[in-house]
């Protein structure tokens, strides 16, 4: 459980920073600021936790299912913006309130990246026992500030083509979502699984398939030859 937490808290920090391949630079500053700041006030908080509560978070279901709902909310945004704006790259003129939505959908950094700040917090302060909260805090937080431009600015450069980026970035929110499912599932199964195969019922579902399979070429050859007879 703790490997896919690890795994989607690494996912979301490279998703937030693809992300900021998309916006201007005086908003990812800001959006620099506030995590910084976020890191940096948080030191009081964040020494209340313990190893043990974290580990009791992780094991509660109902918490687990509360933080799924926050990942889908979030996955749902980034995906719609992944689809608006390679829809309006593709569509050419667009009506204005499609423009508005990305504009917002593009502004929109991300949440799920708080909770993991506040995680890497926790854990610098248990990684470094005897050193003082506040400067522990804030040598994080000058990091996170170096990081979050850097790693723009390297994305950047790497990946110059926007295409490349937005799928990229549709990618791994498809991946943050399977993550989510994994971990609020943790290890329950809603159907018990069985030993043997209804091999009626899975010729059934096979012949469905190639039926609809024939039927779609079919119907694609045939729109295939009225559109070349009409070109003719």
């Amino acid at each position: 459980m703790e490997t896919v937490v690890l795994v989607m808290m690494i996912v979301v920090c490279f998703n937030y920073l693809v992300k900021q391949t998309w916006r201007k630079p005086f908003f990812v500053a800001l959006s620099t600021v506030v995590c910084a700041l976020f890191v940096g006030l948080a030191w009081p908080w964040a020494i209340e936790q313990s190893k043990n509560q974290i580990a009791d978070w992780l094991a509660d279901s109902a918490l687990m299912l509360d933080m799924a709902v926050l990942l889908t909310l979030e996955v749902a945004l980034q995906m719609t913006f992944c689809v608006v704006a390679a829809h309006i790259h593709t569509a050419g003129r667009v009506k204005p309130s499609v423009v508005w939505i990305y504009r917002l959908l593009r502004w929109f950094p991300g949440l799920l990246v708080f909770p993991v700040l506040f995680s890497l917090l926790v854990a610098a302060i248990f990684a470094l026992p005897g050193t003082s909260f506040p400067l522990t805090a804030w040598s994080l937080a000058a990091i996170v500030a170096a990081a979050i431009p850097l790693g723009r600015w390297a994305l950047k450069h790497l990946l110059p083509e926007k295409e490349i980026r937005l799928e990229l970035l549709f990618l791994t929110n498809a991946l943050i979502a399977i993550l989510g499912i994994i971990a609020t599932v943790n290890g329950r199964t809603a159907v018990a699984g069985i030993t043997s195969v209804d091999w009626p019922s899975l010729g059934g579902v096979m012949a469905f398939v190639a039926a609809g399979l024939l039927l779609g070429v079919a119907v694609f050859r045939i729109k295939q030859k009225r559109m070349n007879k009409k070109q003719k």
